[in-house]
């Protein structure tokens, strides 16, 4: 292995500091950096798991142009004209750019250049609009600017966390962990608000499971208590905060019977929050994604401005965002109602300054599209040029099917990414390939302001070349060289940090201008730092004693009123839907399907319902179920389970037409968003549901990927190839055709088993005793042991149409621990075997929960399981 290099994960807003170690083969080892300040040396599973998605299998090495390989020169040359052209015929807002917090700050920075001050147009949204844009739209509104107050310590030093709309130990699990050993050593309390029973509720204080769409019913309930119970900050709101009395007169008129939780459990959740003065509320997707979502931020931050519980240690409202540089797209303007350096595009000083920084030709006097409107003008023929970086909006954006249908029918699709592999991908004319995560240099942000160095550890491969560089040259055939000449992303930093010293000049938060004299050897050895780092301030929290960034210096306390979910449940659609990610897979599983203990937790699409509807819909568990809104349908393995509310649905947004098309979960979601955000309510869709009816239900395993062809089929990798579940509406007429069309094998041996009495045929194919995949199909949902026979691909297996364990080779069960693959039946026979009493000594035996910890919830539920059986 060759040095360490210090870099951070390309995962979640934590922001992990990892260190990188390249074997000179195009493989990585990748463990927890120690010396990170956010996460100390540890890594959850999707981190641990990173160096097994480098691999060029799935690598977009060359241009293409129309389905052809190009070279770059031609293929910039065509982009230039293209826009170039466009723009000339239909003006400059014909042209739009859709982003990513998958890019580097740096390469934020010269997109937002590019587009507003050069072609003079607004409209560059980014994914992270369906992230925290109502986060950012909260903050302005009270705070005068897009500020996080906090700092990770907070989480440490607290005496209450609230987790809102945060499943926090699956989708953030370092942070969980940081509170979990927090927990170990004093007597902090947890409280978990969400509709969904989650991993985080696992040892908590207290769960809130409110009605979707009611948390500023909720937190106007606390407002009106603290009031009552004598609990404002009456000095500090009188020196820094306006709008108080409106917001408490709001608050007060608000009916506490909208969040559909009981007296006593509200009386709890107000005493806990009033009682205890070192309280952080954290807040995630399920507050920002909904078409009030900017009014639920904001009725947060009344709560915390109200009592002065606001930028002291262990203290204030703390969003966590879910891009791995969410944060870094806010600050350099990468939301179409942003500039760079939280100045703003509606100020014609900012723009002004910003377009004198630039020697810019023009700058936009209004906000572009965001990311929702910007696609509407795709699908009407307003936006004629569209160039999509590190983004899969054909599947992650609401109405998904309309989204891919208007990315088709633009004249001109641009898609710069690591892989051709993706929805959106398939639609573009010109295909760039960009390096990836291990290949790129740059900053990030994460979610308590910690900008953070990302370092390559591999050479690009191919003729893939960085975002920024591309986007530069582009810009340059477009005839603005001059703006656009930099060598290298420290001279891009540099300037970016310089025009952030012009933001300070304004009275704006963000600054890191004591950076912009950095030489490239400082760069390159820069390490983590928190901004503010200007002549003003540095690091630290904001907001203790006021300072705040409207123009009287004080904050705004907002009246709100609750608003139920705009979907409204229908006799037709009775089912309020729920969407989110799972522990071990992010976004579309461009990257995580790569690895195989990744894919083994959950490898296969699934709906919960609760038990009550699935014996009202006479359902039984692996069911297939057909979901449908008005916008489209999908369909899902079934789990029943007691985590969800009757009525309520819950299914993770991962999957494509990569990996399970019928899965696409924001197909059934509705393009509403938050009027002030332009967030689309991705938590709170009407459904129907019902049994997929299918012919026959197959599973397969193969050492290469299967090409099916049927209405219902999920793959995903393992260690030993690849596993398929399969569904379809008709009868196959020759289950030996259709078997070898599926694994493409048109000549190998053939096992074959046929239970004519019960529906069952069996097919496995051979090189010798070699088996090369298998096949076992059924009349309905196929029972098997899966997870034993996805390891037998590639091995001598001739009994492999038994479909079960041999005794000398016992079946590991499906994945709970990802960090060290461990099974649900390993753990179970260890608790049997070796009287396991706690979740500490699973791990004493197994290792498992040992690393990031987020399995410990479903450890915990195994033991409890464990022990019910031994007593039996």
């Amino acid at each position: 292995m060759g040095a360490e290099v210090r870099s951070t994960c390309p995962y979640c807003g934590v922001g992990c500091g990892v260190l990188l170690s390249a074997d000179g083969s195009g493989g990585l080892a990748v463990r927890g950096d120690p010396a990170h300040p956010t996460n100390r040396g540890r890594l959850c599973s999707k981190g641990s798991a990173l160096g097994e998605t480098v691999g060029l299998e799935e690598r977009l090495l060359a241009p293409q142009v129309h389905g052809s390989t190009a070279t770059w020169k031609d293929a910039l040359n065509l982009v230039a004209t293209r826009f170039r052209k466009t723009i000339e015929t239909h003006g400059s807002d014909s042209v739009a750019f859709y982003v990513s917090g998958q890019m580097l700050t740096e390469d934020y920075y010269v997109a937002n250049k590019l587009m507003k001050g050069f072609i003079g147009s607004a409209n560059i949204d980014t994914n992270s609009r369906l992230c925290m844009a109502s986060t950012v739209a909260g903050h302005r509104r009270a705070f005068g600017t897009d500020t996080v107050p906090g700092v990770y310590d907070d989480l440490e030093e607290a005496d209450l966390i609230v987790l809102v709309g945060s499943n926090l130990a699956w989708c953030h699990p370092i942070l969980y962990q940081r509170i979990m050993a927090a927990r170990e050593k004093r007597a902090l309390r947890l409280v978990v608000i969400d509709p969904r029973r989650t991993a985080s509720c696992e040892g908590a204080d207290l769960h809130l499971a409110l009605e979707p769409g009611s948390d500023v019913a909720l937190f106007n309930a606390l407002l009106a208590e603290v009031a009552r119970r004598g609990a404002v900050d009456r000095d500090y709101v009188s020196a820094h905060v306006e709008g108080f009395d409106a917001a408490l007169k709001a608050a007060q008129g608000s009916d506490p019977a909208f969040t559909g939780l009981s007296r006593e459990t509200l009386r709890d959740f107000c005493d806990l929050w009033i009682g205890t003065e070192k309280v952080v509320t954290i807040f995630s997707q399920g507050v920002n994604q909904s078409s009030s979502g900017s009014d639920k931020v904001n009725a947060i931050l009344n709560c915390h401005l109200a009592t002065g519980r606001i930028g002291k240690p262990g203290m204030g409202p703390f969003s966590v965002t879910g891009q791995p540089n969410a944060m870094g797209g806010r600050e350099v303007g990468g939301l179409a109602n942003m500039l760079a350096c939280h100045l703003d595009i509606e100020n014609v000083d900012h723009r002004d300054a910003v377009r004198g920084f630039w020697n810019a030709p023009a700058m936009p006097e209004a906000p572009g599209l965001k990311a929702v409107e910007m696609f509407r003008a795709v699908a009407d023929g307003r936006i004629k040029a569209l160039w999509l970086i590190h983004s899969n909006p054909a599947v992650t954006l609401p109405d998904a099917d309309t989204v891919q249908d208007a990315i088709a029918s633009c004249p001109f699709v641009v898609v710069s990414d690591i892989t051709a592999a993706t929805d959106t991908a398939r639609q573009a004319n010109v295909l760039l390939p960009a390096t990836a995560w291990a290949e790129k240099s740059g900053t990030v942000t994460n979610s308590d302001r910690t900008i953070s160095r990302q370092r390559a550890a591999l050479a690009p491969p191919g003729a893939a070349r960085p975002d920024w560089a591309i986007l530069a040259e582009v810009a340059q055939r477009m005839g603005f060289a001059e703006g656009f000449n930099w060598d290298n992303e420290a001279e891009i930093f540099a300037e970016y940090a310089a025009l952030s010293g012009l933001a300070r000049t304004f009275g704006k938060d963000f600054d890191i201008s004591n950076r912009a004299k950095l030489s490239s050897s400082d760069y390159d050895s820069m390490p983590p730092f928190r901004w503010p780092d200007g002549p003003a301030k540095s690091g630290g929290r904001f907001f203790e004693d006021g300072g705040f960034y409207h123009p009287d210096g004080k904050a705004r306390m907002l009246a709100l009123a609750p608003r139920a979910p705009a979907a409204a449940l229908t006799p037709e659609h009775p089912f309020r839907l729920n969407t989110g990610r799972l522990r071990d897979q992010w976004h579309t599983m461009t990257r995580t399907a790569l690895s195989p203990r990744l894919s083994a937790h959950l490898p296969e699409p699934f709906v919960d319902m609760h038990p009550d509807d699935a014996a009202r819909l006479g359902l039984a568990p692996a069911d297939l179920l057909r979901l449908e809104s008005p916008q489209g349908s999908a369909i899902l393995r079934l789990r029943i389970t007691r985590d969800v509310q009757p009525g309520h649905l819950f299914a993770p947004m991962h999957w494509t037409g990569e990996t399970a098309p019928s899965a696409r979960i924001d197909a059934l979601i509705a393009s509403v968003t938050d009027p002030v955000s332009g967030q689309p309510e991705s938590k709170a869709a009407a459904v129907s549901a019902a049994r997929f009816e299918a012919a026959w239900y197959g599973f397969a395993i193969a050492t290469a990927r299967p090409r099916p062809e049927c209405a219902y089929w999920a793959l995903a990798r393992t260690d030993r190839g690849f596993r398929a579940e399969l569904a379809g509406t008709e009868e196959i007429a020759d289950a030996e055709d259709f078997a070898r069309a599926l694994f493409g094998l048109p000549d190998a041996a053939l096992q074959m088993s046929k239970d004519m009495a019960k529906g069952r045929t069996r097919l496995a194919f051979m090189d010798g005793e070699i088996l090369l995949a298998a096949l076992y199909l059924d009349h309905k949902p196929v029972r098997l042991m899966r997870d034993f026979l996805a390891g037998l691909p590639g091995t001598e297996t001739p009994w492999a149409l038994a479909g079960t364990a041999r005794g000398d080779m016992p079946d590991p069960g499906p994945v709970v621990c990802s960090c060290y693959a461990v099974g649900r039946n390993t753990i179970l026979r260890a608790i049997g075997a070796e009287g396991l009493q706690s979740v500490e000594a699973i791990g004493a035996s197994l290792s498992a929960g040992t690393n990031c910890g987020s399995c410990k919830a479903e450890l915990a539920a195994l033991l409890q399981q464990g022990v019910s059986r031994a007593a039996e």
